[in-house]
């Protein structure tokens, strides 16, 4: 995101998320999702069944799994007259609890306790309304963006289950890659870009319907809205598919078409190759900054363009390499920025005077749970963390840098990262001694 300016063993609903599972496996994994919805007139209500199966990827058996509500982060569990977003119910393959985490986690006990390597599946309606608000899941005039709208399943890893709050600037999101199949049933005046390879075909009259399909990606994301449309292929083979409202500045449009093209096959060069065959921009004039979702990125954008190359960066730094967004933000925030800063041939040498560090107890590495707290610090994951990067690229050599990013994300390619595996990894690629560069840089 860029602004401008199952597991656990436990028995009962009573125990604290977090225990029974010892293992360093994450679960539930290797998840599918199919989805059928149905929107109303202009794309602002849908409704329908999703249903999503899963495996236990831990050595414990799994009890239960939980329900991420992303959608209800801002509105937490609404009031009579105005309820959440995103509703559940009709749950079947397991009994579900109240809402809890200010309505954004659903804990669903198992039938029966799941075993290592073994299949189930749960399935519910869904009904989801787009908020009155120009943000990730709201609009902008009539353009709908459903960003994190549909449910999916939390994590379970050593540090038992990410059940963390919402955050608004910033993310708060930690998914393992998963299988996507989603019918979107709308008017045939809306065009509907969406996370995954898309095609459509004639619903019922003055209806189409939307079918896409994305295999290992983190989440799925998509927009409504009467879009002008355009499509160009980069010299790899992706098919870049552009949307913009009519107001959207001509100018600004072109310029991210353009950028996006050139950096999906730089960044596949330099990271290694985009392994989806198709990425949508959705362009409006009003939407702040831009927001990265696996295939689709949504962009704020002027005559000069908008933040293409840091979104289109995230999908490698967060869609493909990993990491806890809500407890690690730096290295997705950080490495697009630097990915962002390589591409347009900033000069970074004396970047850190223009970052403003308050404390020197602050430490880059930290979570949203500090960052959210201090917003006026947040910057420094935007500033600060690709001048570290910058500074790593200098004292180990522009053509070791490149080299270790792309082993990096070659090791965690679909999985999880973590600082200490990103430090790990540099270290192996110099005899220079680290420690006292991370420590310089406030990455402990």
């Amino acid at each position: 995101m860029l602004f401008t300016a199952l597991g656990g063993g436990m028995s009962d609903a009573s125990a604290a998320p977090g225990q029974g599972l010892s293992t360093a496996a994450a679960t539930p994994d290797r998840a599918r999702y199919d989805v059928v919805l149905r929107s109303d007139a202009d794309g602002s209500h849908w409704t329908g069944r999703q249903r999503v199966s899963f495996r236990n990827g831990s050595d414990q058996p799994l009890r239960e799994v939980y329900l991420r509500l992303w959608g209800n982060g801002e509105d937490k569990c609404g009031t009579p007259a105005a309820p959440s977003p995103v509703t559940v119910t009709r749950v079947r393959g397991g009994t579900p609890n109240h809402l809890g985490v200010n309505c954004t986690a659903l804990r669903i006990a198992l039938p029966r306790p799941l075993a290592r390597n073994m299949r189930t599946s749960i399935a519910f309606d869904v009904s989801i309304t787009v908020p009155d608000r120009n943000a990730r899941f709201g609009h902008d005039g009539a353009y709908r963006f459903l960003g994190n709208a549909l449910p999916v399943l939390a994590v379970h890893d050593t540090k038992g289950w990410h059940l963390d709050p919402y955050v608004s600037v910033g993310e708060s999101f930690y998914a393992l890659t998963s299988d996507f199949r989603v019918r979107l049933d709308h008017p045939s005046s809306l065009k509907v870009p969406a996370t995954g390879h898309t095609r459509t075909f004639p619903g019922r009259a003055g209806r189409t319907v939307t079918l896409s399909v994305a295999e290992r990606v983190r989440d799925f994301a998509w927009a409504a809205g009467p879009f002008r449309m355009a499509t160009d292929t980069t010299a790899g083979g992706v098919l870049v598919k552009s949307y913009w409202a009519p107001d959207t500045p001509a100018a600004g449009v072109h310029v991210n078409r353009v950028d996006a093209v050139a950096a999906i096959d730089r960044f596949g060069r330099e990271f290694g190759r985009y392994p989806y065959d198709e990425i949508d921009l959705v362009m409006t004039s009003q939407f702040g900054g831009g927001m990265e979702y696996p295939g689709l990125v949504l962009l704020g954008t002027t005559e000069e363009g908008g933040a293409a190359v840091h979104e289109v960066a995230h999908q490698w730094w967060y869609g493909i390499v990993g990491n806890d967004e809500y407890s690690s933000p730096w290295l997705d925030e950080s490495f697009a920025q630097y990915a962002n800063a390589r591409f347009y041939g900033w000069d970074t040498r004396d970047c850190w005077s223009d970052v403003y560090w308050p404390d020197d107890n602050i430490s880059l590495t930290g979570s949203m749970a500090y960052w959210s707290q201090h917003p006026g610090t947040y910057h420094l994951i935007y500033t600060a963390g690709p001048c570290a990067l910058a500074d790593l690229e200098r004292t180990v050599g522009s053509g070791t840098m490149a080299r270790l990013l792309k082993r990096y994300a070659k090791d965690h390619w679909y999985g999880v990262s973590t600082t200490a595996d990103f430090k790990k990894a540099a270290q192996s690629m110099t005899d220079k001694d680290l420690a006292p560069f991370w420590e310089a840089r406030h990455i402990w």
